[in-house]
């Protein structure tokens, strides 16, 4: 026990004591200091937001637990052990790449969207507009949910999907429930794989997209809804699935499927996910700025 403390002593005072007294040497280096700990404090924070809505968050309590064993096992100089987790952590590294790899690509591709010029101010129409569209694509999937006719209808968000749009038939046309209908129709050239609609176009139709590998998904859940799964997964967009054989509409977010949804909960969820949360910074910095200046008016 003696050597524990020893070693804890040791690294206290030639670390953690060393580290400090040189900040108080320099203001400049206590600014920099308190600017790295609030990025670092971000940048975990970020990470826990985007992997807690994932199924990745149970392995990611693993991984800590593994690494709070593995230092005890150093501090405790448990020295089999330790070497044998710390071999473990040396190829977890990899390992976490590799089971990693969809939700690495989505936060990293979130991190590369425009929500912060988005910010700023957004044109009261596109919300309308993004509204309309919405309650256009439920007209269209209840039309085609009474026929049992199956469709996958993509609606990108914030994330590009411009290689899934360029490997279908690029439309660039409105949205409207009579187009998206007769896309679908069967034994048309274009009703075989998923309309995209992206900035308020049906930005292409026939689109290939990838599959879940979901082990878990239910064996009477098509092909189409695999791809729903799939592209939710790897991007932030939202599907609209309509089975062919059963009729049943469901929607896929964030590579979950929400199953057998009717017309006014398909309207809501749609709201809810595209317009209100992509739109409700805009309209509150919005109304401040208003109030503000009527506040300056009326002095």
């Amino acid at each position: 026990m003696g050597n524990n403390t020893s070693w804890l002593e040791n690294f206290y005072n030639e670390n953690i004591l060393q580290y400090f007294g040189t900040l108080q040497e320099s203001p400049w280096k206590m600014i920099s200091f308190i600017i790295d700990i609030t990025i670092v404090v971000l940048l975990l924070y970020y990470a826990i937001k985007v992997a807690k809505g994932s199924r990745a968050w149970q392995l990611i309590k693993g991984i800590a637990l593994l690494v709070l064993i593995t230092f005890l096992s150093g501090a405790l100089n448990l020295k089999i052990l330790n070497s044998i987790l710390s071999g473990i952590m040396n190829w977890g590294v990899i390992a976490i790449l590799i089971i990693f790899q969809p939700e690495l690509r989505r936060g990293l591709e979130q991190l590369g969207t425009n929500k912060l010029t988005k910010f700023f101010g957004i044109d009261k129409d596109v919300a309308t507009k993004t509204k309309e569209d919405i309650y256009k694509v439920v007209i269209a999937a209840s039309e085609l949910a009474k026929s049992k006719t199956g469709a996958l209808i993509v609606i990108e968000r914030d994330i590009e999907i411009k290689d899934i749009i360029q490997n279908g038939v690029i439309m660039d046309a409105e949205v409207s429930p009579q187009l998206l209908v007769n896309i679908f129709e069967p034994k048309t050239p274009l009703h075989d794989g998923a309309v995209i609609i992206s900035n308020n176009k049906i930005a292409a139709a026939a689109c290939v997209l990838p599959l879940t590998d979901d082990k878990d998904i239910a064996k009477e859940l098509g092909t189409r809804h695999r791809a729903a799964m799939g592209i939710s997964k790897e991007s932030d967009s939202i599907v609209v699935v309509v089975s062919e054989e059963t009729g049943k509409i469901s929607v896929a977010k964030d590579g979950t499927l929400i199953a057998d949804v009717r017309e006014d909960v398909l309207k809501k969820i749609l709201i809810s996910n595209i317009v209100t949360k992509r739109f409700a910074s805009e309209k509150k910095e919005k109304k401040v700025k208003k109030d503000k200046k009527n506040k300056e008016e009326k002095i």
